[in-house]
């Protein structure tokens, strides 16, 4: 089951992201309010599943914690950009 978990939250963090709303306080306890929850589903997914798991897990953010948030983003902005190189190329 928890590998089947992960695979779910690396291959849709997006579905990750609204099943975490819909059926638990994970996010709740992580941020407080509602605005960066939907500002991540909409633009950084990944990074936002990341954080809430440092967040909710007490780890802090510094040293490899911080490598890791910074995959995230680097994770997340990859996507955003890859779709723009390949509209350019066609």
């Amino acid at each position: 089951m928890p590998c089947l978990l992960l695979i779910v939250i690396l291959g849709f963090p997006r579905l990750a992201l609204a099943l975490l709303f819909l059926f638990s306080s994970y996010l709740e306890r992580a941020y407080h309010g509602l605005l960066l929850p939907v500002l991540g589903f909409l633009f950084l997914p990944f990074t936002t599943l990341v954080y809430a798991w440092l967040r909710n897990s007490g780890r802090p953010i510094e040293g490899i914690n911080l490598l890791i948030l910074v995959v995230a983003v680097l994770i997340d902005a990859g996507g955003l950009g890859g779709s723009e190189y390949r509209r350019r190329r066609n």
